[in-house]
């Protein structure tokens, strides 16, 4: 190969150029496209789990744990459903919110801390986890705060 053999940005016409542009974008758009698509599989695995866990309380759990631990593990599978179907509103909606990220993230975190502190809780009766369950719910309340200030900022921008 040649020194002339490469082409130069410079020896490109302009509908060269603007033939190869096209291809940069379009790589950029599908690869921003399978993120959210990556969330939604991890937020529908965790609405699965939900779903999954709830009714194994409700069927193997009931003659093991006592009404405490039931309750920990309800409360438990209620939250981690009703997060894991925000996370897919967001990810439905990521291209109109602008901390769609964040969301997902917070959502994510607190359902690991939230729902499972109570899970372990509830399977080890080890309630000193009970303290790390305010941190998920904390999670929670930050993303549906930002959710809200996300909305209120598009309800109020100018056309």
């Amino acid at each position: 190969m040649s020194y002339n053999d490469v082409e130069s940005p410079s020896s490109l016409s302009k509908q060269e150029l603007a033939k190869k542009e096209p291809a940069k974008q379009d790589h950029a758009t599908k690869a921003s496209a399978r993120l959210p698509l990556k969330w939604g599989v991890f937020f529908a695995a965790q609405a699965f789990i939900s779903v999954a866990a709830g009714a194994f309380g409700a069927h193997a759990l009931t003659s093991i744990l006592d009404l405490k631990a039931l309750g920990w593990w309800h409360t438990a599978s209620q939250y981690l459903m009703y997060h894991a179907l925000a996370g897919l509103v967001v990810v439905a909606l990521s291209a109109y919110l602008s901390s769609a990220k964040s969301i997902l993230l917070l959502l994510c975190i607190g359902n690991v801390l939230f729902a499972g502190s109570l899970y372990v809780m509830a399977l080890t009766r080890y309630t000193l986890l009970g303290a790390v369950t305010p941190l998920g719910g904390l999670c929670y309340l930050i993303a549906w705060g930002l959710l809200v200030l996300n909305f209120w900022r598009s309800s109020h921008q100018k056309s």
